[in-house]
């Protein structure tokens, strides 16, 4: 599904990412972990053509996404669903709305957001709060919100940068099950974290990123940096 092949990405002289390859298939579920400005926060922003390699390629299916058109990022970006430590909800919509919010962006009618919704909202188990807003949810239930609305457009390919980061750890191994029932179903899950307890107990492939390069990348691995 995706191919990393000799990605380079430079800020100025500094070098985020150097010569990184690796190959992820479909409905795997994959770790990136590193230390901080090891580079996965640019490899992310790199899948989600936030940024563009300064050298080598990222394919899906066989396809260079840094060479689509502008018009058609868009597009590419609702086959990806992304969600981020902080979050970011709109705090003025309910959970619904929420959810609902990028639905209604791209034209979709309102029966159709309604049943997409509701479905969503009963995978990740808010379906009885979907009438509360942000502010009235636990810290589990807001990133299980942002985790729905990752998902509202079925997508084939769910990102996860540090999803647990401000989460207890209860509820970080709430949303960690919920990112793996997510991948049971079909979804490929690359999920970036420093949660060294989750990356060893649920014992899948692991990507470790070290100086912008790959340091290591083992089937059933365990948090290691170097």
């Amino acid at each position: 599904m995706i191919q990393v092949k000799r990605v380079t990405k430079h800020y100025g002289t500094s070098k985020a990412l150097d010569n990184v390859s690796f190959t992820i298939m479909p409905k795997e579920f994959v770790i990136l972990v590193g230390p901080s400005g090891a580079g996965k926060s640019t490899l992310i922003k790199l899948l989600t053509c936030e940024e563009y390699p300064t050298f080598g390629e990222i394919t899906i299916d066989g396809k260079d996404i840094h060479l689509l058109k502008k018009r058609y990022i868009p597009y590419y970006r609702r086959q990806i669903g992304v969600v981020y430590q902080d979050f970011k909800l709109l705090p003025h919509k309910n959970v619904y709305e929420n959810v609902a919010f990028a639905m209604e962006v791209s034209g979709a009618p309102s029966s159709v957001i309604y049943k997409e919704v509701m479905k969503i909202l009963d995978l990740v188990g808010l379906k009885n709060k979907a009438t509360n807003f942000p502010r009235e949810l636990s810290g589990g239930e807001i990133q299980r919100v942002a985790i729905a609305r990752a998902l509202v457009f079925s997508p084939r390919l769910l990102i996860a940068d540090e999803p647990t980061g401000n989460l207890d750890p209860g509820n970080a191994w709430e949303i960690t099950q919920l990112l793996l029932k997510i991948n049971k179903l079909g979804t490929t899950v690359i999920l970036a974290t420093h949660n060294r307890e989750i990356v060893d107990t649920i014992s899948k492939r692991v990507i470790s990123l070290k100086d912008g390069r790959v340091a290591s990348d083992r089937r059933k691995g365990k948090y290691q940096l170097s």
